[in-house]
């Protein structure tokens, strides 16, 4: 791969690291959101990073909707035991069976949205004041909305047009009693800064993310990977193409993208050379226009 000046990454890293240790600092009781993406990897390397040599001062927290990628799963048990790490898992059948949420039905049904009651649910048992996430802000137009430092309210809500200005990088993580704040390090980073940093500190990622072999089916304009759970309709085609996640969910609304990359070089080509956004092959977010937005303020990730 061509050689790239990569100095900022050094200076988004700079920035992340002071964000992390920051949280540290002003709350009791954080975590780290884990889903097993690359993002999320990418944050738990960067609290490495700042608070090394020591363990991260935190546990990670797993939201298992129980239609997750077997690969995603293996990943996550594999990197908690290589780093040592304390992680909490909240689950979205529990949710189900004690009658929280109620299971979707139909084509296009998906847990994807009921991982929030699970979520609210795990951070008021563990009393969690700050949960970290790997949201960026070139992601999608509700999450450029988001600071550093994002408050939800007693009820886990967000309101885009009550949040606290964050000028000269000082966050001010004050709260009530049962409110709690998301925090984003990587909120500066790009897709492309994202994918660069991998390469460039060499981090594991899941398999998922390099082409390989799967059964799909193409719903309105988007490949789905398909599993057993999954109802598709009479037009619907169940095929094997050569495809690799770019955004790793709920297997029910992450959509996979044709493709032949098989390193990261050549992700980085093929992301270079896209017009199509990060998350326009998510199933999920053409529920609506304001799918995403609507989703965060009732306390989404």
């Amino acid at each position: 791969m061509k050689k790239y000046n990569l100095n900022h990454l050094r200076e988004l890293e700079s920035e992340s690291i002071y964000v992390f240790r920051e949280v540290a600092a002003q709350f009791e009781r954080p975590c780290l959101l884990f889903s097993g993406g690359k993002d999320s990897i990418i944050l738990v390397h960067l609290a490495r990073k700042a608070f090394w040599p020591a363990k991260i001062p935190f546990p990670l927290l797993h939201i298992d909707t129980g239609h997750n990628f077997d690969e995603t799963i293996k990943f996550r048990d594999d990197l908690v035991e290589k780093i040592g790490a304390q992680l909490v898992v909240g689950s979205v059948e529990e949710s189900i069976e004690n009658g929280r949420v109620v299971d979707e039905t139909g084509y296009n049904a998906s847990r994807n949205l009921l991982q929030t009651t699970t979520l609210l649910d795990t951070i008021e048992e563990y009393k969690f004041d700050a949960a970290i996430g790997g949201g960026r802000r070139d992601e999608e137009k509700a999450r450029a909305k988001e600071r550093f430092f994002s408050h939800r309210d007693e009820f886990g809500q967000w309101d885009p047009k009550n949040q606290r200005p964050e000028l000269w990088n000082i966050f001010n993580g004050k709260k009530n009693m049962g409110e709690h704040f998301r925090v984003f390090p990587i909120s500066n980073w790009t897709e492309m800064d994202v994918w660069q940093y991998i390469y460039m500190e060499n981090i594991e990622i899941p398999s998922l993310y390099y082409t390989h072999i799967r059964k799909v089916f193409n719903r309105d304009g988007v490949w789905l990977a398909w599993a057993p759970f999954m109802k598709t309709r009479d037009t619907e085609e169940v095929v094997e193409k050569q495809v690799r996640c770019r955004t790793i969910g709920d297997i029910t609304c992450t959509g996979v993208v044709p493709s032949s990359a098989d390193t990261l070089e050549d992700i980085i080509k093929e992301i270079a050379a896209t017009r199509i956004t990060e998350r326009g092959g998510r199933y999920d977010d053409m529920r609506s226009e304001a799918a995403m937005e609507d989703r965060k303020k009732n306390g989404y990730f």
